[in-house]
């Protein structure tokens, strides 16, 4: 029989934290079917399970992801075979913000097209500081629409436009100034800082953290008067949690909660 080629993904969990690494930097963690599939199972892996508080991606190489895999896309596939890589690849992104625990982009590194458009979904994203960010495909003749939709929600309009029309890219900085990223460190900081901000969630109850993902992406594209009635129940919902109940006990008795869950 033949060996199975390794999965371009590899993920282990302790402590509540599952850290999932893009494992394939020799093709610079292109976002290949394979690998977008290799995501998606790490993602979906006992994803309702009670261990299970935080997700960090991360990446091995200096490129955090190139985005799709050219090869994959010429007229040598078929138009269903393509259309199958971008559906799976919008089925990825859209995972991230419905899955019930936190979603963290650990970045070191080149993180450009549909690579980028990972890093713009995830629900929090730190980076060193030699990362850059770009939108190219423009440039070979393949503009950035799928990655458009996740910068677009992530950053200013006319930032987004200027990266999607012109390729270039920005600076973690820079980023970090327009909302793509959450936190920019120097590099032998990157792991420690995201596994401070990862071990502060996964201490935390994970029912409340779950239901507030939840109603915080519902919230945000509805008018002010249906977000405010919409998360006004959610806030509802949460006193009656037993977590809900324990940490405001907790907090008038001054003592620290004893999460249930």
């Amino acid at each position: 029989r033949p060996e199975l080629p390794p999965r371009p993904t590899r993920a282990r969990q302790q402590d509540g934290i599952r850290n999932i690494v893009l494992s394939d930097p020799k093709k610079r963690n292109a976002l290949s079917l394979a690998m977008l599939k290799s995501l998606q199972s790490d993602l979906l892996h006992e994803a309702e399970s009670k261990d299970l508080r935080v997700i960090i991606i991360s990446a091995e190489g200096p490129v955090f992801s190139s985005g799709h895999d050219l090869k994959e896309l010429t007229d040598e596939r078929s138009p269903e075979y393509h259309a199958e890589v971008f559906q799976t690849c919008s089925e990825v992104m859209l995972l991230i913000q419905k899955l019930p625990v936190p979603v963290i982009a650990m970045v070191n590194g080149l993180a450009t097209a549909a690579g980028c458009q990972l890093v713009a979904s995830c629900d929090i994203a730190v980076a060193s500081d030699k990362s850059s960010f770009a939108t190219p495909g423009v440039n070979i003749g393949l503009f950035c629409s799928t990655p458009g939709v996740a910068l677009g929600r992530a950053v200013p309009r006319k930032v987004a436009l200027e990266m999607l029309f012109t390729g270039d890219p920005i600076s973690a900085q820079e980023a970090l100034l327009h909302g793509l990223l959450s936190k920019v460190v120097p590099e032998e900081q990157l792991e420690e800082e995201t596994m401070r901000i990862a071990k502060k969630i996964a201490s935390l109850s994970r029912p409340v953290v779950s239901l507030g993902k939840a109603t915080f992406y519902k919230q945000l594209p509805q008018d002010l008067r249906t977000a405010y009635h919409l998360t006004s129940q959610t806030m509802v919902d949460n006193v009656a949690l037993k977590d809900g109940q324990e940490g405001i006990k907790a907090f008038i008795q001054k003592r620290k909660p004893i999460w249930l869950q």
